[in-house]
């Protein structure tokens, strides 16, 4: 599967880059945000500001919605996930609204929330996944319309508050965790994820 990775100047995509490829795609890093356009899948990773992440993308913010509605195949990870939100209390840019709702700071007194928690889901994404610690490093998190939303697949819990901590709508993913820094775990996970973007290139 071949996956094209955006490089959006937001942190190394190198741990992501490896693996990606251990999991068994084929990835291609893509500073030229028209070709998503043409993408067969796409990731979109990163540690950093949602308007920062988001100003690239904004000159071809409609197409790669259109494009990600359409059915392609894309996984968000942390502020990659964020973006997929129609906005963020973080920034003034609009993200690429797939999922319903706003980016909101953690309710929690220690913030950022860093290092590993449970994220509790029977996805598919998780299917082979024996140990569900997952790492993360954020302090904010997407807020889907209606709690009970249906894009929300996995929870996670913080200083006795629960947050949604992975995402699915149309054939697009979102973890708030970092699968590339969970060790075993995050591997599977991005295994599973590059077999369901075969099935459905």
């Amino acid at each position: 599967m071949r996956l094209f990775l955006v490089d959006y100047d937001v942190g190394n995509l190198h741990s992501i880059r490896k693996a990606l490829e251990l999991a068994g795609a084929e990835v291609e890093v893509v500073t030229d945000m028209n070709r998503l356009l043409d993408a067969p899948g796409i990731v979109f990773p990163g540690v950093g500001a949602f308007d920062k992440t988001m100003e690239r993308l904004l000159p071809v913010r409609r197409q790669v919605y259109d494009r990600l509605v359409a059915g392609v195949p894309a996984l968000g990870i942390c502020i990659g996930t964020q973006i997929m939100f129609e906005g963020s209390e973080e920034g003034k840019a609009p993200g690429l609204g797939v999922f319903p709702g706003q980016v909101c700071r953690l309710r929690a007194q220690m913030l950022p929330h860093m290092g590993w928690n449970t994220v509790e889901s029977a996805d598919p994404l998780f299917a082979g996944v024996t140990d569900h610690h997952f790492y993360f490093a954020h302090s904010y998190c997407g807020r889907p319309v209606r709690a009970d939303d249906s894009c929300v697949i996995g929870t996670t819990e913080y200083e006795g508050n629960r947050f949604p901590s992975c995402f699915r709508r149309y054939n697009v993913y979102g973890t708030q965790f970092h699968p590339e820094k969970s060790a075993e775990s995050g591997l599977q996970v991005l295994r599973n994820f590059v077999t369901f973007a075969e099935d459905r290139a």
